[in-house]
C-alpha cells in the first residue's frame, strides 16, 4: 500500500512538472515572438521605414513597452518630416542665393591659403576666359596681377590687371572668410569692372577742364576792364558807379578763383602736385597773406587777427602754401555769419609746425565733418554762396604732398578750427 502511494506521488510530481514546463515553454515562445516583432520594428526604423509599428497586444506585460516604442517611432517620423521640410527650404534658399550671386555684374571668387581657386561666379569665368568648372584648382595669379606689392590677403580697393581682359579697368577687395568648423584659411575676392565709371569720370573732368579754361579768358578780360574803369582810364566815374564796379570786381575775383581751383584740381590728377620748395619765414609769410585778405574780410564786417608764435622757418612751396591758407581764410569769411573775428595762430607740436584758422560762425555739423574734404562736397550751397567743393579737397592734396595733414574741429554755432600741420 505504501509503495503504491509513493508511486502515485511520483507520478503526480512528474505530471505537475510537465505541466509547469509546458506552460513555461509557451511563455518563452510568446516572449520570443514579441522580441522578434521588436527586432523587426527596430531594423525597419534603422533602414528608414518610419511607418512601421508593433501590433497592439492585449497583454499588460508588453503593452507599456509596445506603446513606448510606437510613440518613439511616431516622434522620429514627425522629426523626419520636419527635417525634410527644412532641407527643402534650405535648398530653395541656397538656389535663390546662388541665382542672385551669379546674376551680379561684379565677380566673386573664393581661394584658399595657397591661392588656389575654389569657386567662382560666371562673370569671373568670362573675364578670365575660362569656363567655371575648368578654373577650379588653378592659381589665381595665373589670371590677375595686382597693381602694387600688396599681399592679396590685404588688398582693399586696389587696381588689378586681368590677362584675358587687358582693355578693362578692374578694382579688387579681399575679405577673409571665417569658418567655425574649419581651421583652413579662405578668402573671398570681390572684383569690379570700373571701366565705364572711369571713362565717364575722365570725360567729365576733361569737359570741365576745357570749359573752365575757356571761361578763364573772358573772366580775366572782364577783370582788366573793371580795373581800367576804376582807375579812370575811360573817364571819371561817380561814387555810385565806383561802388557798383567794386562789387563787380569782388564777384569777378571769386569767379577767377573758382576757375583756377578747378584747373588746379584737374592738373593734380593729370600730373600730380609739383612742389618748388623754399625756406619760408612763416610769421612774415602769413602776415602778408592776412594783409591781402583783410579788404575782403572788411566787406563782411570781419577783422582777421594773426597771433604769431616764435620765429619759425618752414620748407614749403610758397605759392601752394599761400593757396591753402587763403582758401581756409576765404572759407572762414564765407561761413562766419556773425560780424565776429577770425583768428590765425601758428605753433609747434613734436615734428610739426601748425597753422590754425579759427572762425566763430555757424560751425559744421558732426555728420559732415568727415565729408568736407571729399571732392566736390560743398556746404556753400546751404548758404546760397558760390562754391565748388574743390577748395578743401585741393588744400588737403597740397598739404599731403608736403608730408603734412589738415585737421578740423567744430562746434555748431560756437567755432570751427582748421589746423594745417607741416613737418619741420
Amino acid at each position: 500500500m505504501l509503495w503504491y502511494i509513493l508511486n502515485l506521488c511520483v507520478i503526480l510530481v512528474f505530471i505537475i512538472l510537465f505541466l509547469i514546463a509546458r506552460q513555461t515553454n509557451k511563455r518563452w515562445s510568446k516572449i520570443n515572438d514579441y522580441l522578434g516583432m521588436v527586432t523587426n520594428t527596430v531594423n525597419s526604423v534603422r533602414y528608414g521605414n518610419l511607418s512601421t509599428k508593433i501590433d497592439e497586444l492585449n497583454h499588460p506585460t508588453y503593452q507599456n513597452v509596445t506603446d513606448s516604442i510606437n510613440r518613439m517611432v511616431e516622434t522620429l517620423n514627425d522629426r523626419e518630416k520636419m527635417i525634410v521640410e527644412y532641407q527643402t527650404e534650405l535648398m530653395r534658399q541656397n538656389k535663390l542665393l546662388e541665382s542672385v550671386i551669379n546674376s551680379l555684374s561684379d565677380g566673386i571668387l573664393i581661394i584658399n591659403d595657397k591661392y588656389n581657386i575654389l569657386r567662382v561666379t560666371p562673370q569671373v569665368g568670362i573675364w578670365f576666359g575660362v569656363k567655371g568648372h575648368e578654373i577650379i584648382g588653378k592659381n589665381i595669379f595665373d589670371y590677375i596681377q595686382i597693381s602694387d606689392d600688396t599681399p592679396i590677403e590685404k588688398v582693399k580697393g586696389k587696381d588689378i590687371f586681368i590677362t584675358h581682359t587687358p582693355t578693362n579697368n578692374f578694382v579688387m577687395n579681399t575679405i577673409k572668410l571665417s569658418l567655425d568648423d574649419d581651421n583652413k584659411r579662405r578668402y573671398v575676392l570681390l572684383i569690379k569692372d570700373v571701366t565705364k565709371e572711369r571713362e565717364i569720370e575722365t570725360l567729365k573732368e576733361d569737359f570741365v577742364a576745357t570749359l573752365t579754361h575757356d571761361l578763364k579768358v573772358p573772366i580775366v578780360a572782364e577783370s582788366n576792364i573793371i580795373n581800367f574803369l576804376l582807375d579812370g582810364k575811360f573817364g571819371e566815374i561817380t561814387e555810385k558807379q565806383q561802388f557798383a564796379l567794386l562789387n563787380m570786381k569782388n564777384s569777378n575775383q571769386e569767379l577767377v578763383e573758382l576757375v583756377q581751383i578747378i584747373l588746379e584740381t584737374y592738373k593734380i590728377k593729370e600730373t600730380g602736385i609739383k612742389l618748388l620748395k623754399e625756406n619760408i619765414l612763416l610769421n612774415k609769410f602769413i602776415s602778408d597773406i592776412v594783409e591781402s585778405m583783410q579788404p575782403i574780410a572788411n566787406n563782411s564786417g570781419i577783422t582777421i587777427y594773426f597771433t604769431p608764435s616764435r620765429s619759425i622757418k618752414v620748407t614749403a612751396d610758397p605759392m601752394q602754401l599761400e593757396r591753402v591758407i587763403k582758401n581756409l581764410i576765404s572759407n572762414a569769411i564765407s561761413h562766419s555769419n556773425t560780424k565776429d573775428r577770425i583768428d590765425i595762430t601758428t605753433g609747434e607740436i613734436p615734428g610739426y609746425i601748425t597753422i590754425s584758422v579759427i572762425d566763430y560762425g555757424q560751425g559744421i555739423p558732426a555728420e559732415e565733418l568727415k565729408l568736407i574734404f571729399n571732392k566736390y562736397y560743398s556746404a556753400a550751397k546751404k548758404f546760397r554762396k558760390i562754391g565748388t567743393g574743390l577748395g578743401l579737397y585741393l588744400s588737403q592734396q597740397i598739404v599731403k604732398s608736403h608730408g603734412g595733414e589738415i585737421t578740423v574741429e567744430s562746434e555748431e554755432n560756437v567755432k570751427t578750427e582748421f589746423c594745417v600741420k607741416l613737418p619741420l
